[in-house]
């Protein structure tokens, strides 16, 4: 095993580091955050750092870089204080990459990627038609981050759109079922699949299977 330290990572050529920091965190998901401005103007952007904030109250959140470049997706959230995530499909993972297009603030990418914006009553900003989990935030916090200058968006769930046959007997949505990509480093696209579901970990228990989802395991 090669041992890559401190002074070697930041001797790594920019785009070189870019790549290989962004992939040593494994597998993440793959979602569509949906904006708009206050001229009602679409955006689109594909976001791999959504994280679960809490349940009680329910929060999640996700990083934006740095603001070297125009964010109009930070910049959207911060006008309206309303942003949507949507799971991005196996099906449309090309369309979603996409939307990582630096486009014109005008120009939206749910046309130039082939999305269809879906609005919901009294929420002012778009989902995404094509997504087979799709969840209304509103904005609650945004922390920022002085080590690397970004910052944390914390939003407040107002609403989740999925097929119920999706979520089981205990709350946990069947995720597989719905075929979400999954992304590692900056380009690279995957299908997960499910192992195992285990029980809840005690100390004086030992690991336990619940179920198995691979016939092979």
């Amino acid at each position: 095993m090669e041992t890559i330290d401190a002074a070697g990572i930041a001797a790594m050529a920019q785009r070189y580091r870019a790549n290989f920091i962004n992939s040593l965190s494994g597998y993440k998901s793959a979602n569509l955050v949906g904006t708009c401005n206050e001229q009602q103007h679409t955006n689109l952007a594909i976001i791999s750092s959504v994280i679960h904030i809490g349940a009680n109250p329910p929060l999640m959140g996700m990083i934006m870089r740095p603001h070297t470049v125009t964010r109009d997706t930070l910049g959207n959230i911060k006008q309206t204080g309303l942003f949507t995530i949507n799971a991005l499909p196996v099906s449309h993972y090309i369309n979603g990459h996409q939307t990582s297009a630096r486009y014109a603030p005008e120009i939206s990418e749910f046309e130039e990627a082939g999305f269809t914006p879906l609005w919901e009553k009294d929420f002012a900003a778009p989902f995404v038609a094509e997504s087979p989990l799709r969840i209304a935030l509103k904005l609650e916090d945004i922390l920022s981050i002085q080590a690397n200058n970004t910052e944390l968006v914390i939003g407040r769930i107002q609403l989740v759109q999925v097929d119920p046959g999706v979520i089981t007997e205990d709350g946990t949505l069947n995720i597989a079922t719905l075929d979400l990509a999954a992304i590692t480093g900056l380009d690279t696209y995957h299908r997960a699949q499910p192992m195992a579901k285990m029980a809840y970990a005690k100390p004086d228990n030992p690991p336990t299977v619940i179920e198995f989802f691979n016939a092979d395991q």
